[in-house]
């Protein structure tokens, strides 16, 4: 099921996106940022789950946002292809500010005192309480590699215009590869076997961003060459 639920998110939100850019064309950036943050808060949440990746052959483990973090690399590609590498750039900078708002306002939520009918205390905190180091590792790998991601799909889609499946593909693995590798450093080192979650994360979600090059391909069909060739003015 998990495979089902991942496949119709995925298309809902690319069709919606292509519609908002194509009939409401002054609405489109808006949409595309929103979902953008919106994948990019949920990314951060359901990484306090790790889940079970199971290839068949062999189980993996990682953070359940391994499958939805790809969808935050096509969201900036989606973003990059149709509005070019400025905005592209302006949308991580609100997204990494969002993510900021989000800590903040969950921190003040934490320092109120339960209700005394609620029972579920010691797990709400748990969930929510991630550690400064995490936090700041989680910021610095999104930045660092979101912008590579935005850089290296602007000079592909310079270079090899034509050629939209290397773009995304191209610039997904090295984003999804780095981000891995750096967060994993960053929060990990000294604690925990990084070598391990390094190659959990970056097998899983290079598997995943690949397999949803397929959408963001049919996310240009549905603009059709007018709104695509608007991504060609930086």
């Amino acid at each position: 099921m998990v495979w089902l639920y991942w496949a119709v998110a995925l298309t809902l939100v690319t069709w919606i996106s292509a519609k908002v850019v194509k009939r409401w064309p002054h609405m489109g950036l808006a949409t595309l940022v929103a979902f953008y943050c919106l994948y990019l808060a949920l990314s951060q949440i359901l990484a306090t789950r790790i889940v079970a990746f199971p290839l068949g052959f062999y189980t993996l483990y990682a953070p359940g946002a391994v499958f939805l973090y790809p969808f935050v690399a096509q969201a900036i590609d989606m973003i990059n292809e149709t509005y070019g590498f400025k905005a592209a750039q302006g949308a991580i900078f609100i997204a990494f500010l969002t993510q900021v708002l989000m800590v903040l306002l969950i921190l003040l939520v934490r320092t109120l005192p339960p209700a005394p009918f609620f029972g579920l205390e010691e797990s709400w905190q748990k969930i929510f309480s991630q550690g400064v180091r995490i936090t700041g590792a989680s910021w610095a790998a999104f930045l660092i590699c979101q912008l590579v991601d935005a850089r290296i799909f602007s000079w592909l889609k310079a270079r090899y215009p034509e050629k939209a499946w290397l773009r995304s593909m191209g610039s997904d693995l090295l984003n999804l590869t780095l981000d891995s590798i750096l967060f994993v450093i960053l929060a990990f080192w000294g604690i925990a076997p990084v070598g391990t979650l390094i190659l959990g994360q970056v097998f899983s979600k290079n598997l995943i961003g690949f397999l949803d090059t397929p959408w963001f391909l049919w996310y240009r069909r549905l603009l059709g060459k007018e709104e695509v060739a608007l991504g060609q003015a930086e």
